[in-house]
């Protein structure tokens, strides 16, 4: 089928939705998009299936506590690209499974935040990949198309809304390519924003400046 949306750009896009695992996973992603997006004015929600909450080396601090600075790390992060809504799920972070109860609480964000165009993971990739994204990406996927879509699915939900386009992203089969450069300080600082998940924010600022100026999608037409 035809793609039909040119980029980030294109002005037909209004509003956007991400459904990501973890947060930074759409700092890793597709931040340069998101900002692309919200520079000529759409409107992008965030909604992650978990907040991380096992994200931590030190076993010493809680899984509620490692959520909560996890949390608000993310929401920092959306300040910065411009993102003003940002839902937790708050399902067990690396515990995530393909069920019809997760399915209805991302049609339930489909159908909140009425997207052109949803952001998820690819979940066509080798073995070795979060768990968690290869989840989000196949139901996000199914949830987006035809479940949103369809007025007798889940019909508690909200009222059915059409996506247009899906871009996956974390794939081997891209079929999008964009060019971030001129919006690449800003996603660098989005990321930075994730400090408890960051070593070395001069290694990560080099690596980023040399490698993150492309960011890769595939494009899905849902309709």
């Amino acid at each position: 089928m035809p793609k039909l949306f040119s980029g980030p750009e294109d002005r037909r896009i209004k509003r956007a939705l991400c459904i990501v695992a973890h947060p930074d996973d759409i700092e890793f992603y597709c931040a340069g998009a998101v900002l692309l997006m919200t520079r000529h004015g759409a409107v992008v929600d965030f909604v992650l299936a978990t907040s991380g909450d096992k994200g931590a080396r030190d076993a010493s601090k809680s899984r509620a506590k490692v959520a909560r600075i996890r949390e608000r790390e993310q929401e920092m992060a959306a300040d910065v690209l411009g993102v003003k809504r940002v839902a937790f799920l708050r399902h067990p972070d690396a515990e995530l499974v393909e069920n019809l109860e997760l399915r209805e609480e991302f049609v339930r964000e489909i159908r909140t935040s009425k997207p052109d165009v949803v952001f998820t993971f690819d979940p066509n990739v080798p073995y070795r990949f979060h768990p968690d994204h290869r989840v989000v990406g196949r139901v996000a996927l199914d949830a987006a198309w035809p479940s949103a879509r369809d007025p007798l699915t889940f019909p508690k939900a909200g009222r059915p809304h059409e996506t247009a386009e899906a871009w996956c992203f974390g794939g081997v089969q891209p079929t999008l390519e964009i060019d971030v450069g001129d919006v690449l300080s800003k996603k660098i600082e989005a990321r930075l924003a994730h400090s408890s998940q960051t070593r070395s924010p001069a290694s990560l600022m080099r690596r980023w400046r040399a490698i993150a100026r492309v960011e890769k999608f595939h494009q899905v037409n849902l309709r």
